[in-house]
């Protein structure tokens, strides 16, 4: 009903809305009244016990309705406890932000969806396998079983800063393994550089997850199987054969060109040496040649006949002493005259021999003759 449409028994009258009974048409509404219902229908409705209903008492309406929305409350307030172990930590975010990291214990955040919370184990330890195939350094192929154990070091960074942390770890580790195998020969891959290897693997998983800030922690590196594959091993071995015949022929290559090279270096400074030895000696032979050249020439200016038959008596006779045969042309006989010098000089050495040996002789005959006179002697004496 309208407020200004006329009540019944009244006529002309008003009927007021909030419950106060005909009022004249003249003048306003009393506010105190107003107010008084307004405190009469709400403590009814939180537990009054002024506002009553047809059929239903006021105090019982009231307490079920309160009861009901304080058990509400304090069931929403008690999910916002959490229990947080020793191993783990709480990230407490308040509208899908972060906020703080809780320690172990009994913890309780504002409930949802005010805050949440998400736990993260920072000691238990984790681990996964990979299995690829790849090439050495001297072009092997190799079949490798890599595993990897971590755990989420940093809670904060591992569950904010990489979508899929352990999907990273994955493609991390196969590629640095394959930098790894890549570097080193098939050798040490399958015998002795394996350690050497893992501690590389191991060490550049981790620079890379610290770069990426995962959280994660790199706790050990294995390498449990590696193989060369059976289809193609017989081919490996026969290129493996194949290069260290290589290898070999280059270091005979590389020892004979190490003990040629420098003797052709020396003999090189050798004949070096020499030449410059020669150039000394004929610049020496021919200053000495010019100083005797010199010193002759101021003796033939004192004086020049006996100087020039000096000359000639010493050219002749260096001539002759390396000739074995002279021919000599007499002026005016037409005749040319034969001297054998070689034998001529071969008889006089025999002469010579023939007389020495002759004196020996006669010296020895002379001492034996002597020698048989005093023997004679010895027995006339003896005999008288």
């Amino acid at each position: 009903m309208a407020w200004n449409e006329s009540g019944g028994g009244n006529s002309g009258g008003k009927r007021n809305p909030w419950g106060g009974g005909n009022k004249p048409d003249q003048g306003p509404p009393d506010l105190d009244e107003v107010f008084r219902n307004l405190r009469r229908r709400f403590g009814g409705v939180f537990g009054g016990g002024t506002g009553r209903g047809p059929g239903v008492s006021g105090p019982a309406r009231g307490f079920s309705i309160g009861t009901i929305v304080l058990v509400l409350l304090a069931i929403w307030a008690f999910t916002g406890l959490y229990q947080v172990d020793a191993a783990e930590r709480a990230l407490v975010m308040r509208f899908g932000k972060y906020i703080t990291t809780t320690q172990p214990g009994l913890r309780w955040h504002l409930p949802w969806p005010i805050e949440s919370r998400q736990i993260v184990n920072i000691q238990s330890i984790e681990s996964f396998e990979e299995q690829t195939r790849m090439l050495t350094s001297d072009e092997t192929l190799v079949d490798i079983n890599l595993e990897v154990q971590y755990r989420r070091a940093n809670a904060v960074d591992f569950a904010f800063n990489v979508r899929d942390p352990k999907a990273t770890l994955e493609e991390v580790s196969e590629s640095a393994i394959r930098e790894i195998v890549g570097r080193s020969r098939l050798n040490d891959v399958l015998e002795s550089g394996r350690q050497e290897i893992v501690a590389q693997t191991k060490e550049l998983i981790q620079r890379t997850l610290d770069a990426y800030k995962s959280g994660l922690e790199v706790t050990s590196v294995n390498l449990q199987d590696v193989r060369v594959p059976s289809e193609v091993a017989s081919a490996q071995q026969d290129a493996i054969k194949a290069r260290e015949d290589r290898d070999r022929f280059s270091l005979a290559a590389q020892a004979y060109a190490n003990d040629l090279i420098p003797r052709a270096r020396g003999e090189g400074v050798r004949r070096s040496e020499d030449a410059h030895a020669y150039s000394a000696k004929v610049i020496a032979d021919a200053e000495g040649e010019t100083q005797r050249f010199l010193k002759l020439l101021e003796e033939y200016e004192q004086a020049p006949v006996v100087t020039r038959e000096r000359l000639y008596l010493e050219t002749v006779e260096e001539v002759l002493a390396s000739s074995k045969k002279v021919f000599l042309d007499s002026e005016g006989s037409g005749n040319l005259l034969y001297l054998p010098i070689d034998k001529l000089f071969e008889e006089a050495r025999r002469t010579q021999r023939a007389n020495e040996t002759e004196t020996t002789m006669t010296v020895e005959g002379s001492g034996s003759s002597a020698s048989g006179s005093l023997e004679s002697d010895r027995r006339t004496r003896g005999s008288r």
